[in-house]
């Protein structure tokens, strides 16, 4: 199954009643728009809109893939909102701050981030990425 469309049925599943579009980051595709498979990272916005189909731009989230050794490693945060938290998955969930990259408390809004993630890391732990 396409990368894009893996992740952007979990965000379905996880970010709901929100449905999302999956795009690459300017610069990380090839020529047809889709994510380059073989590389050993990834950088991705996942679009979000509302059940009625209008775009909800402050909850679009961006999404790093990347390997270390021989491990999956995951950066979740919002879009262009430096300020807010962001999310690192690798064997289990850490929360830094946006600003200082310190280690901090998971904010309110990010349960269903963390599941987002896990599901993520498991259905590519499993794939050839």
């Amino acid at each position: 199954m396409d990368l894009q469309v893996l992740i952007a049925a979990a965000a379905d599943v996880c970010l709901k009643p929100q449905r999302h579009a999956v795009v690459p980051v300017v610069g990380e595709s090839n020529v047809n728009g889709a994510v380059d498979l073989t590389a050993d990272d990834a950088h991705l916005r996942i679009e979000s809109r509302d059940p009625g189909g209008d775009r909800r731009p402050e909850l679009d989230l961006e999404l790093e893939i990347y390997r270390s050794g021989a491990d999956l490693h995951l950066m979740l945060s919002w879009w262009q909102q430096d300020e807010r938290p962001l999310l690192w998955q690798g064997s289990h969930p850490v929360w830094m701050d946006g600003s200082s990259g310190q280690r901090c408390e998971r904010p309110r809004d990010g349960a269903p981030l963390e599941a987002l993630a896990r599901r993520l890391r498991a259905l590519l732990c499993g794939s050839d990425l």
